[in-house]
């Protein structure tokens, strides 16, 4: 019996020696399968707030083409153009969702979301000579200023893509502050950029991207506002006589990430990432600039478009006019809105100082 005991014993515990070294091979084969390296290749989603041929759409082919040839074309760009996923609010929550990895957010939309971004839509913040603007975007300062806002709304901000000074349209010269009065501009959807208008007398109207042609022609809006590029592919020109340009604003957008596709994306590939977009952003300025100029071109070539470009003390007037919408941000943003303010005009005075010792020293 004692015998009979033992040989049950044995038994036992060789089962369970056995069922523990299984265990054991089976939790190795489970961690050594989460270290593997991932199959190639892989496709990253990015949704634009563009149509095909516009900034963002080149922005995003020069991005495919940068990424693809660093990764060797293990990484693929799948780049999805305005439309075919949703209007810009929507490509927004997809990716805070997940179901993109990678989109375009213009405050003009996002400044709902984060308020702070509206300073982008506000008029005469960002400096008039343009190689300043440039030496703005290029650098890692401002994005920093921002990451915090975007990450407390689940987004991973990457960088700004400024995309050309924004234009107004009308089927008049919109000259003074009073020129707007009443006026029904269509604005983009959020109420920070509202307010920019709303403090010359306007009456904004946030309608979608894609309604705006039609709401013109039907005259359920006076006028819009875009950059050059977009007017012309949008053909706003064809519903309105009279582009005025009056270098208040650019026109700025983001470029975000899902936090958790970005997180657990191989180190190698966040590099690829990284160094894909510190080569395209420096041509980013370049590409708007081109294709602003050349559909500016193609609109005076139709000849049914007048063009007005406001003087120094026009611009003054209209600079005096937007302070109530630079209070209305600070409202809306608090302290932190108020940090932002300040070290953006603090980033553009030093980079002024220094282009006007650069030109001194170039001049000597």
């Amino acid at each position: 019996m004692r015998a009979h005991r033992l040989w049950l014993f044995l038994v036992t515990s060789l089962v369970l020696i056995m069922t523990g070294c299984s265990e054991t091979e089976s939790t190795r084969t489970s961690d050594s399968s989460e270290q593997a390296p991932p199959e190639y290749p892989v496709t990253w989603r990015f949704a634009l707030e563009e149509i095909e041929g516009s900034v963002q759409h080149a922005y995003a082919e020069a991005l495919k083409s940068s990424i693809e040839e660093a990764s060797d074309g293990k990484v693929e760009l799948d780049i999805f153009p305005y439309g075919s996923l949703g209007t810009s609010s929507q490509l927004t929550e997809l990716v805070r969702n997940g179901s993109v990895d990678l989109a375009f957010a213009s405050p003009g939309h996002l400044a709902d979301l984060i308020p702070e971004t509206g300073i982008f839509t506000l008029h005469y913040v960002l400096p008039d000579d343009e190689d300043v603007t440039r030496a703005l975007f290029a650098r890692n300062e401002l994005t920093r200023l921002f990451s915090a806002a975007y990450n407390e709304k689940h987004l991973t901000l990457l960088g700004f893509v400024p995309e050309g000074w924004m234009a107004w349209t009308a089927n008049k010269p919109l000259k003074t502050p009073a020129d707007f009065e009443g006026l029904r501009i269509r604005t983009m959807t959020s109420q920070m950029s509202a307010e920019a208008f709303r403090s010359y007398g306007a009456d904004p109207r946030q309608t979608p991207y894609s309604q705006v042609y039609s709401d013109l022609q039907l005259k359920q809006i006076d006028g819009q506002t875009n950059p050059v590029f977009a007017i012309e592919e949008m053909n706003f020109y064809e519903v309105q006589d009279t582009l005025t340009m009056p270098r208040a604003a650019h026109f700025v957008s983001s470029v975000v990430a899902n936090p958790e596709w970005y997180a657990q994306l191989p180190e190698q590939q966040q590099d690829w990432l990284a160094v894909a977009l510190i080569e395209v952003g420096k041509e980013a300025w370049d590409i708007q600039e081109e294709l602003n100029q050349t559909r500016l071109e193609t609109m005076l070539e139709e000849g049914q478009l007048a063009v007005t470009r406001l003087s120094q003390q026009e611009r003054a007037a209209f600079r005096e006019a937007s302070k109530p919408a630079l209070e209305f941000y600070l409202r809306q943003t608090g302290e932190r809105g108020q940090r932002i303010l300040e070290s953006l005009r603090n980033i553009i005075t030093d980079l002024e100082h220094q282009q006007a010792s650069n030109t001194g020293s170039n001049g000597d």
